[in-house]
C-alpha cells in the first residue's frame, strides 16, 4: 500500500470520503483501520509461514520438489489472476462485503490447510485461499480510500497498513521458527486463523458498506485479464526452476503477455472497463507503478538465498534463521512512522530515490558476503539498509498511484497495485534464481542473485528519477 504527500499527479481533486462513512452509526475510522491494517497483516504473514512449514509437509504427504512448488503456486496464480476482477466487485458489489467475503475465505483455508489429508487437497485449498487474498487485498485498500481523505490522513493510514505488514512478517518468522522446531508443521499454518476470525467478528461493526456504483461486470475483460495474469506468475514461478527456454516457461510466459496484450484492447472499447485507462494517463502514476513491480525484486531475493545460507551452509535451525532475518521487518516496522515525516520534509520524489539506494546498497553489500564473515559486521547492517530502503520504497508509489481518484475508481486503483506487487515479485524471484543458477557455485550464484536485486533497486530509482518534481 502507499500514498501522496506533496502533489496529485492528476489535478481533478480527490472524491471526498463516502457520506456513509462521514457520519454513519457504525463508521469508527480508527477500529475500521485495524481490521484492514490485520487483513494486511494476515496477508504478510502468509508467505513466511508457509515456506517454512514446506519442509515438514513435504515430508509427511511424499511431494517432490514440483508438488511442493504447487503449495505455493495455486495460491499466486488465484491471487495474481482475480486481483483485478476483485477489486472491480468490491466497486459494484460492495467494498466491506467483498473484503468481508475475501477475509472468510482466506481464514477457511487456512484452517482447513491445517489438517490437510493429503497434499492434493492442500493445493486445492491453497487456491481457494489465494482467490480470498485476491478479493480482500484491493478491498481493503480502496476502504481506506474511500474513509481517509487525501492527504496526511490517507498518509497516516497507509503507513500503518503498511508497518502491519512488516510487523506480521516478523512475528510470522518467529512464531513459524518456533513452531516447526518444538511442534508440528500443522500448527504454524494454523497461525492465520485466529486473527482472519478476529477480524470477520469486528469488522461488520467498525467499517461501514461504501455506495455502489452502477455498472455491470466486464465479463471478456474479467476472464482474459485472470487467464493471463494466472499464466505469466505461472511461468515465471516455473522459470526459478527451469531454463527460461523450457516449453513450459517460455510458453506459459507467452501466452501471459499476449493474453495481457489482448485484455489491454478489450479494455479500450469496453462500456464499463475492470480497469479504468484513465489510470494509466498520469506520468507520475504510471511510474509510480513501475516502482512497485521493481521493488519486489531488490527483497525477495533477501528471504531466499539468507535461508539457505543459514540453515544450509551454516546448520542453524530454523528459528535461529528466523531470528537472523528479523532485523530487516523490524527496522521497516519502525522507519514507516519517520518516513510520513519526511516525505512533509523532502517531497515524494527524493525520497523514493533514497529508498532505491539503500535498497541497492543492501544486495552489493550482501553480494559480498562469505561464509566466513561474522553476522554482526556482514549481515546485519544489510539487512538494517533493506528495511530503511524498503519503507521508503513502499509508502510514496502506494500515495502517488492512488491520488487523484474518483471515488469510483478506488477498486480498479487498488487492484492494478497489488497485481503488480503479485507478479514484480513473481518476476524477481524467477530473475535471481535464474541468475544464481547460471553464475557458479553456490557462494558465486548467491552473489549473483543479490546483485540482481541490485539491479531491480536501480530501476526502482530510474522511475523515481524521472518523477515531477514534488513538494
Amino acid at each position: 500500500m502507499s500514498a501522496q504527500t506533496s502533489r496529485a499527479p492528476v489535478t481533478r481533486p480527490a472524491a471526498a470520503p463516502s457520506a456513509a462513512v462521514r457520519t454513519g452509526r457504525g463508521a469508527r475510522p480508527r477500529l475500521a483501520l485495524a481490521a484492514i491494517a490485520g487483513c494486511n497483516a494476515m496477508i504478510q504473514l502468509d508467505d513466511p509461514i508457509v515456506n517454512v512449514a514446506l519442509p515438514g509437509l513435504r515430508e509427511q504427504f511424499g511431494l517432490s520438489a514440483v508438488g511442493a512448488s504447487w503449495v505455493v503456486n495455486a495460491y499466486l496464480l488465484t491471487f495474481g489472476g482475480l486481483l483485478l476482477l476483485g477489486g472491480r466487485a468490491g466497486d459494484i458489489l460492495g467494498r466491506r462485503k467483498v473484503f468481508l467475503a475475501g477475509v472468510g475465505l482466506f481464514t477457511a483455508a487456512a484452517l482447513l490447510r491445517g489438517i490437510a489429508p493429503s497434499g492434493e487437497f492442500l493445493v486445492a485449498v491453497r487456491a481457494v485461499q489465494g482467490a480470498g487474498a485476491a478479493l480482500a487485498a484491493p478491498s481493503g485498500l480502496a476502504l481506506v480510500l474511500s474513509m481517509f481523505p487525501q492527504g496526511a490522513p490517507r498518509r497516516r493510514a497507509i503507513a500503518v497498513c503498511t508497518a502491519a505488514g512488516a510487523v506480521s512478517t516478523a512475528g510470522g518468522l518467529l512464531l513459524a521458527g518456533a513452531l516447526t522446531s518444538l511442534g508440528s508443521w500443522r500448527w504454524v499454518l494454523w497461525l492465520d486463523v485466529p486473527l482472519g476470525v478476529a477480524i470477520l467478528l469486528a469488522a461488520p461493526f467498525v467499517i461501514e458498506e461504501t455506495p455502489r456504483n452502477r455498472g455491470r461486470f466486464d465479463l471478456a475483460g474479467a476472464l482474459v485479464s485472470a487467464l493471463g495474469a494466472a499464466s505469466l506468475v505461472y511461468g515465471l514461478a516455473q522459470a526459478a526452476e527451469r531454463p527460461w527456454g523450457d516449453p513450459v516457461v517460455a510458453g506459459a510466459v507467452t501466452a501471459g503477455v499476449g493474453l495481457l496484450v489482448v485484455f489491454g484492447r478489450i479494455e479500450r472499447r469496453a462500456a464499463q472497463p475492470i480497469v479504468v485507462p484513465r489510470l494509466f494517463a498520469d506520468r507520475d502514476r504510471l511510474l509510480a507503478y513501475l516502482s512497485t513491480l521493481a521493488v519486489p525484486g531488490a527483497l525477495i531475493g533477501t528471504y531466499f538465498f539468507l535461508n539457505q545460507f543459514f540453515q544450509g551452509r551454516h546448520g542453524w535451525s530454523a528459528l535461529a534463521a528466523a531470528c537472523a532475518l528479523l532485523p530487516l521487518p523490524v527496522t521497516m516496522a519502525t522507519t514507516v512512522p519517520a518516513v510520513v515525516r519526511l516525505e512533509r520534509l523532502v517531497g515524494t520524489k527524493p525520497l523514493m530515490a533514497g529508498g532505491a539506494v539503500l535498497l541497492a546498497a543492501g544486495n552489493l553489500w550482501l553480494a559480498c558476503l562469505d561464509a566466513s564473515d561474522p553476522y554482526v559486521f556482514a549481515v546485519l547492517p544489510a539487512l538494517v539498509l533493506l528495511g530503511a530502503g524498503m519503507a521508503a520504497c513502499a509508502l510514496p508509489p502506494t500515495v502517488l498511484a492512488t491520488s487523484g481518484l474518483r471515488g469510483s475508481e478506488a477498486g480498479a486503483a487498488s487492484s492494478v497495485l497489488n497485481c503488480l506487487q503479485s507478479v514484480g515479485g513473481s518476476i524477481g524471484l524467477a530473475t535471481l534464481v535464474t541468475v544464481s543458477a547460471h553464475t557458479g557455485g553456490a557462494s558465486a550464484g548467491m552473489a549473483g542473485g543479490f546483485a540482481t536485486g541490485a539491479a531491480f533497486a536501480g530501476l526502482a530509482l530510474l522511475a523515481a528519477l524521472f518523477l515531477r518534481r514534488s513538494g
